[in-house]
């Protein structure tokens, strides 16, 4: 990737790009996992679940690569200021990654569980909600990576603004498990599960928000974690104008 911190030090430029590099595979590594856990799901596919809950540790390796990378370049830059916190900002965005992964496992498990249900006549309406909520998280993710490669703090925002999206979304399928398990309590077992794929996903959004939270934090030098947003608008005008 082309780097859009650039230094006069090539090696400086060159360190931060591997690790910068790191980040995104990671990233997208998570991504990956994700959609192949509920192509598991939808599928019925318990080898491919098994296969991305066991997978959790190449993503765990990347973190502590990360982080050792992180360490080194503090220690032999001693960057300041946007360099600083860009740095920064990889430390504390490969937690949000990590914990996406575990995520993903955790929705590869839980379609382990759904594919061994001796429940078989659960509606494709059931996993339309689902399926539709992990199209949201993916993209969330997708967008808050590509603006941290780039440093496009305006796609970050609307990365944040998706978010509130998100939760209706969340809040509106878990309404339409619970009525479809009252007209069919057969299912209730079925659509536990489900509902735990569900907050999941939600959990996916919401550490997507925070890689985006990260890429104004970097631009702007405003930790706009819990701001509302208006905040994060002038945060970003204010980066503009200096």
């Amino acid at each position: 990737m082309s780097n859009p911190m650039f230094h006069t030090s090539k090696s400086f430029d060159q360190d931060l790009t591997e690790t910068t590099d790191l980040f995104l595979e990671m990233g997208a590594l998570a991504g990956q996992q994700v959609a192949q856990a509920m192509h598991a799901l939808i599928e019925g596919d318990m080898n491919l679940a098994y296969q991305v809950v066991e997978q959790d540790s190449a993503i765990n390796q990347l973190e502590v690569l990360i982080d050792e990378r992180v360490l080194l370049l503090v220690a032999k830059r001693q960057p300041a200021a946007r360099d600083l916190r860009y740095v920064m900002a990889i430390s504390k965005g490969v937690v949000d990654i990590e914990r996406i992964g575990d995520e993903a496992a955790k929705i590869a498990y839980m379609a382990q569980q759904v594919a061994a249900d001796s429940v078989t006549s659960a509606s494709a309406y059931c996993y339309h909600e689902v399926q539709h909520l992990s199209n949201q998280v993916r993209l969330m993710l997708h967008s808050a990576l590509a603006a941290f490669e780039h440093l496009k703090a305006e796609r970050a925002f609307d990365v944040m603004r998706s978010d509130g999206n998100v939760d209706f979304e969340y809040q509106s399928a878990v309404r339409a498990l619970m009525t479809y398990v009252m007209e069919d309590p057969r299912q209730v077992s079925h659509v536990i599960n489900l509902m735990w794929i569900l907050r999941a996903l939600e959990r996916i959004g919401d550490h997507a928000r925070n890689i985006a939270e990260l890429v104004i934090y970097i631009s702007s030098g405003t930790d706009v974690r819990h701001s509302d947003f208006t905040t994060v608008q002038q945060a970003i005008d204010a980066s503009k104008v200096g």
